[in-house]
């Protein structure tokens, strides 16, 4: 049964995100959006699920965290982490802080910052560098 239950609001960060926690030793599993059946069991100590709410309107964005949050809820995970953009342009309005806000009222999640990616920004370009990444 996994510990960790992460929500990231796009695909690239979720998938930073998982390889972070594979290479500090979490056997983690990463979906694409909330599987279908509230009754699968997954192996491992951490799910990442991949949403697709960076740059929707924040009431949905809302919405489809929390539906997460209860998903994750359902494989038995009892620390909660979301990973949301670095960039805060996502949208006019942002949707960034109303998500937080709504997973703060029915959790205490992890808190927000994120290991070291190696990004820069620069000329209106995220620059992303090689080399090895840590975790917590």
């Amino acid at each position: 049964m996994p510990l960790l239950g992460c929500i990231a609001d796009d695909f690239t960060g979720g998938t930073d995100l998982a390889n972070n926690l594979v290479k500090s030793g979490f056997r983690s599993v990463q979906t694409l959006g909330i599987p279908g059946s509230a009754k699968t069991t997954i192996d491992s100590d951490a799910v990442v699920v991949a949403l697709k709410t960076r740059t929707c309107p924040p009431e949905q964005a809302v919405q489809e965290s929390l539906e997460a949050l209860e998903w994750l809820r359902t494989l038995g995970c009892k620390q909660f982490y979301f990973k949301y953009c670095s960039t805060f342009d996502s949208t006019p309005r942002g949707n960034i802080g109303p998500v937080i806000d709504a997973l703060l009222e029915r959790s205490r999640p992890i808190s927000p910052l994120f290991a070291r990616p190696f990004r820069t920004t620069a000329a209106l370009s995220i620059v992303v560098t090689s080399s090895s990444m840590t975790c917590f």
